[in-house]
């Protein structure tokens, strides 16, 4: 198995840890191992965001108006 070295905000870490003491996993590499494969799998299924995406109709408002109603 690679091993591979990373630094994770301290507000992850006490997640990380917090999870480990209420027995979800036996200990903090099995945690970080199953987050992190867990993680890739959602990001495989949905696929990366596109922020660049032409917004719909549902962001201008009814029919691309900004009146509510439109008749």
């Amino acid at each position: 198995m690679a091993q591979v070295e990373i630094n994770v905000p301290e507000h992850l870490e006490m997640q990380i840890a917090q999870l480990v003491e209420q027995g979800e996993f036996l200990n903090r590499e099995e945690a970080i191992e199953d987050l992190l494969s867990t993680g890739l799998k959602a990001y495989k299924t949905s696929g990366p965001m596109d922020e660049e995406e032409e917004p719909g109709l549902e962001d201008d408002g009814m029919m691309g108006h900004d009146d509510e109603y439109v008749f």
